[in-house]
């Protein structure tokens, strides 16, 4: 009825002169014609339709052939072997990694030139390769239409076929693809950017990608480009989450500290490998990110490294690194103890440098027989609440570890200024793995600030052991999940290291008894040989004057601003290891004052000058 109703009305139309127009601007578009359509269809779904198409063509190539060259078909025969042969034992140097590939690819060369062989003799009619050509196609094409990897490609195809619409409604009009790669996770493409606009921007947009590229929450990666030009960016899209399932730890990846150990895998399969060699290092993370098993495997490795010595300090009484114990050359699970340890470490730090200055070298090279040495603190904020004062080693530590191979590397929910103490423990950390955090600003307690706006999430990241790795090597924000080691995996990595651990050099070795000797650690015997505290300037008799003595005399005589070390040094007749541990005494019995950096003088109680 409607039909009819159009025709009468369009009669009507033309009986009053009026004629059908058609208005064209410059905003409409003519609709498309039918071979265009056609052609573009044909194009889109070129991948699905490659084996029809590979059938049309031995057709045409066959009726030819058949025609003109007929006695050609025995060096078909043989061209057709060699290639599938080639196919079958070389194919993985053309991208066809799996056996079964390279197996499909054989058989379907061999198949389409046994037919076009015989078709070429006998022609295209002669039954009953007809018949062979129609069974043949679609049972050999199943394969090729189920492939993963061919099916990923033609998605990703299409989705950069779209991306001048995705670049607009996110925000990056103008972008324009460059590049782009399937693997086994997902895909990866490299992008310019249009004038003005730099990676900061994209990484701002991640969210937006995430929508308009239809993918889950987190799949989406901005990473520099390697050329590390500022008008491009790589845009990594996981399909599969390859951090999804705990990895078991393969074992250990090095045998020296001068190498850099393998935490665990990036997402991109490439091991995050870090060097501890002189460089502190801060692991933080909420309770059950997998902050323990990232110091499983740094523990793991450094007892396979005979070059090294650990010591440990677990204010948990023991109950994170004592299944490590038997690796362990000496592990403080008390306040007291670990005061004790830090400040042994402070005198082996001493001891090496003045080892190092006496002997004019300018660096600790670590070996068996001179190994360097590692402390592991869990929980450093139990540290600084418990024994406060032994921030003050822990700082020492930091600042001139380095040189002597006296490593720190500290563990700590939140490294906030009061967990790290007053010093400049957490500036002095070249190495940062951040684990999962609960609040964003807390990515920059961690890694540094600023790092969370330059795309470092890590309150992001949704699995225990996922962890972001900032060093002077990983300047790219790469997640990387921390390897597994289960109880009996530790149990037998400690029992089969254990016999060959190795112990401190003799230099090292003499530095705490020496400076126990120097300053006891009750400060009770050699400090009552100092003279008592007073307000001024002591004369010290010349029968009684010691280097105790005359160091006192310094520190009392010193104005408010302090008087430096050298010359504090050159009045007791001693060495800067000796000086340092008795003001580090003075200082822990309240006697003794640093004033600034390097700068000491004596608390004068009767006036109340404090601190």
């Amino acid at each position: 009825m409607r039909n009819q109703q159009m025709k009468r009305h369009a009669r009507r139309m033309r009986r009053n002169g009026l004629q059908p127009m058609v208005v064209i601007d410059s905003n409409g578009q003519l609709p498309d014609l039918v071979a265009v359509a056609v052609a573009r269809g044909l194009w889109r779904y070129r991948s699905e339709l490659g084996p029809i198409g590979l059938a049309l063509v031995l057709v045409v190539t066959a009726v030819v052939l058949h025609l003109t060259h007929p006695g050609w078909w025995v060096g078909i025969l043989l061209t057709a072997s060699v290639i599938a042969s080639a196919l079958a034992i070389v194919g993985d140097r053309i991208g066809l990694s799996r056996r079964i590939e390279r197996l499909y690819a054989a058989t379907v060369a061999m198949s389409a030139g046994g037919w076009l062989a015989a078709a070429t003799a006998l022609g295209i009619t002669n039954r009953p390769l007809p018949q062979i050509l129609l069974v043949g196609t679609p049972v050999l094409a199943v394969p090729w239409w189920a492939h993963r990897r061919r099916r990923a490609r033609v998605r990703v195809e299409r989705t950069l076929a779209a991306w001048p619409e995705i670049s607009q409604s996110v925000g990056l009009a103008g972008s324009r693809v460059m590049s782009a790669v399937v693997d086994v996770w997902g895909w990866r493409a490299r992008f310019g950017l249009a004038r003005g606009q730099t990676i900061q921007d994209a990484i701002g947009k991640i969210p937006a990608l995430e929508s308009a590229l239809g993918t889950f929450r987190g799949a989406v990666r901005v990473y520099p480009t390697r050329d590390d030009r500022a008008n491009r960016f790589e845009l990594r899209v996981l399909n599969i989450d390859p951090h999804a399932n705990a990895i078991a730890w393969p074992g250990p990846s090095v045998t020296t500290i001068t190498e850099p150990i393998d935490l665990g895998p990036f997402e991109d399969a490439a091991p995050a490998r870090v060097l501890l060699l002189r460089r502190h290092a801060l692991i933080g993370g909420i309770a059950g990110s997998g902050k323990s098993g990232g110091i499983n495997v740094l523990m793991g490795n450094l007892s396979s490294c005979r070059d090294v010595v650990i010591w440990a300090i677990d204010l948990k009484r023991g109950m994170e690194l004592q299944p490590w114990a038997r690796c362990i050359d000496r592990l403080a699970t008390s306040p007291e103890e670990a005061r004790r340890l830090l400040r042994d470490a402070v005198a082996i730090l001493e001891a090496r440098a003045d080892h190092l200055a006496s002997t004019g070298k300018r660096v600790w090279e670590p070996s068996r027989q001179m190994p360097a040495l590692v402390i592991i603190i869990d929980e450093y904020a139990e540290l600084a609440d418990d024994a406060p004062e032994a921030t003050t080693f822990t700082d020492s530590i930091a600042r001139r570890g380095r040189a002597v191979a006296v490593t720190l590397v500290a563990a700590t929910q939140r490294p906030t200024q009061k967990a790290m103490g007053k010093g400049a423990v957490r500036s002095q950390m070249d190495v940062r793995m951040s684990f999962r955090v609960r609040e964003r600003k807390d990515v920059d307690l961690i890694l540094g600030q600023g790092m969370l706006g330059a795309g470092w999430h890590a309150h992001t990241l949704n699995a225990p052991g996922k962890f972001l790795l900032s060093a002077p090597e990983h300047d790219i924000p790469r997640r990387a999940r921390a390897f597994l080691l289960s109880d009996q995996a530790v149990s037998e990595t400690a029992q089969r290291h254990a016999d060959t651990r190795p112990t401190l050099d003799e230099v090292s070795r003499r530095a705490p008894e020496e400076a126990e000797t120097l300053v006891p650690a009750d400060g009770s015997e050699r400090r009552s040989e100092l003279p008592p505290d007073e307000a001024g300037p002591i004369d010290v008799p010349e029968s009684r004057k010691t280097p105790e003595t005359a160091l006192w005399a310094m520190l009392v005589a010193a104005p408010h601003e302090g008087v430096p070390v050298p010359l504090l040094i050159q009045a007791s007749g001693k060495s800067r290891r000796w000086v340092y541990y008795q003001l580090n005494g003075l200082a822990n019995s309240g006697r003794a004052v640093q004033v600034t950096r390097g700068r000491w003088r004596a608390v004068h109680s009767e006036t109340g000058d404090s601190p």
